[in-house]
């Protein structure tokens, strides 16, 4: 394993598929045991692993900000601190609240329906291609309010965004930075578009919502309405598609596992949370420390970076009992794969509906699937950002 260098973040990239979808649980795992908090001095950044650690500190905004640099216009919300940070969020969550997602539950489940259709057809498919990306798209962008035509601009986009670099070196760090700043244009320079024409005939889709909004009689900037946007349509559909197949795959890489939870459905919701907690689609979060503060005899010093990975959080032995298995109906399950406190993930209800949704759909209709013999691991290639970016699956009875 290599450690690549941003400035701000301490990431970490692997040499290969399989150490980055398997060896990083084994690295946690050493860490947690010998380094559950450390300094790491290249990349200038303290690492942290331990589930009491990382949620408390996830939880403490008075100590620990969420701020930090942007490279073009303004911040987004997952950047800000309060008082701005309560603001816009409190404007966004009206489209996420339990009364509207019932009333996106009748579209999602025909979107999820035609979809599976769709795959009913194949003798085999590709779970990631076929479902868990263009479900959450088609979803976002009906909420946004924009063309569903576009949704091979939005993968795009969203695979640029996520991405780590190639490799460690400089030059692989700054093609990476000019390749997001011009995906940034892109996106802006599309929102325009959409923005110019909401003006001119409002609806009741988000960015119309956004668009007629004031906090303490001012309306949001452009910039802010587009940076929601961004996040909304990126960080919304790349946690959902790697909900879905971060749990089939959970479900499928122990044998029975999917045929146990077809005999009891109502474990579905529970397997969802496990598919959070044993591969996270988000491993780590961002901090940086407001003032000088003691964690566990660890001087950590204002303006300090600390990277906070969920992802060992969620395998800490001193919060859950086997925390390596795939356990379909565990219960508890206080995993951090949304985050905590004022942060908490506003598309966690959304995510969690599509994945109920995709998963009642493929248990119905797909008695049996399985894994080839011959795949191989293609994970997303992001420290932070995981999942698999195909997932080739056969249908039980067919060639």
């Amino acid at each position: 394993m290599t450690q690549e260098t941003t400035g701000f973040f301490s990431r970490h990239t692997f040499s290969t598929p399989e150490e980055n979808w398997n060896g990083r649980f084994e690295w946690y795992k050493e860490m947690r045991n010998t380094s559950p908090i450390m300094y790491d001095g290249k990349a200038k950044c303290w690492d942290i692993f331990l589930y009491e650690d990382v949620e408390s500190i996830i939880k403490n905004k008075e100590l620990f900000s969420s701020e930090r640099p942007v490279q073009q216009g303004e911040p987004s919300i997952l950047s800000l601190d309060p008082p701005r940070h309560t603001q816009l969020r409190s404007l966004v969550s009206k489209a996420f609240t339990p009364r509207e997602l019932n009333l996106w539950k009748p579209r999602i489940e025909q979107i999820t329906y035609n979809l599976v259709e769709n795959i009913k057809e194949k003798e085999d498919f590709d779970l990631i291609k076929d479902l868990a990306y263009p479900l959450p798209v088609m979803v976002i962008a009906d909420i946004l309010g924009v063309p569903e035509q576009d949704m091979a601009d939005f993968k795009r986009w969203s695979d640029i965004l996520v991405a780590g670099p190639e490799n460690s070196s400089v030059e692989a760090l700054e093609s990476l930075k000019k390749l997001r700043i011009e995906c940034i244009k892109q996106m802006d320079m599309y929102f325009e578009d959409i923005i110019k024409q909401k003006r001119a005939h409002t609806t009741t889709d988000l960015i119309s919502i956004l668009l007629d909004a004031e906090i303490e009689n001012q309306k949001l900037s452009d910039q802010e309405i587009k940076s929601f946007c961004r996040l909304l349509l990126a960080a919304g559909n790349e946690t959902t598609t790697n909900l879905i197949g971060n749990t089939m795959y959970g479900l499928l890489e122990e044998p029975n596992l999917y045929n146990q939870l077809q005999e009891s459905l109502e474990h579905i919701t529970l397997a969802i949370e496990e598919g959070l907690r044993h591969r996270s689609p988000v491993q780590a979060l961002n901090r940086i420390a407001k003032e000088d503060v003691d964690i566990k005899g660890n001087k950590i010093k204002a303006g300090d970076a600390l990277t906070l990975w969920v992802g060992s959080a969620n395998r800490d032995e001193n919060k859950f009992t086997n925390p390596d298995q795939f356990i379909i109906n565990r219960k508890p399950n206080q995993h951090l794969s949304f985050g905590k406190g004022s942060h908490f993930c506003l598309g966690a209800p959304l995510a969690r509906l599509e994945g109920q949704i995709a998963f009642e759909q493929l248990m119905k209709e797909l008695p049996g699937i399985h894994i080839p013999k011959d795949f191989k691991i293609t994970p997303i290639q992001s420290a932070f950002v995981f999942g698999l970016k195909q997932f080739p699956l056969k249908i039980k009875g067919r060639r």
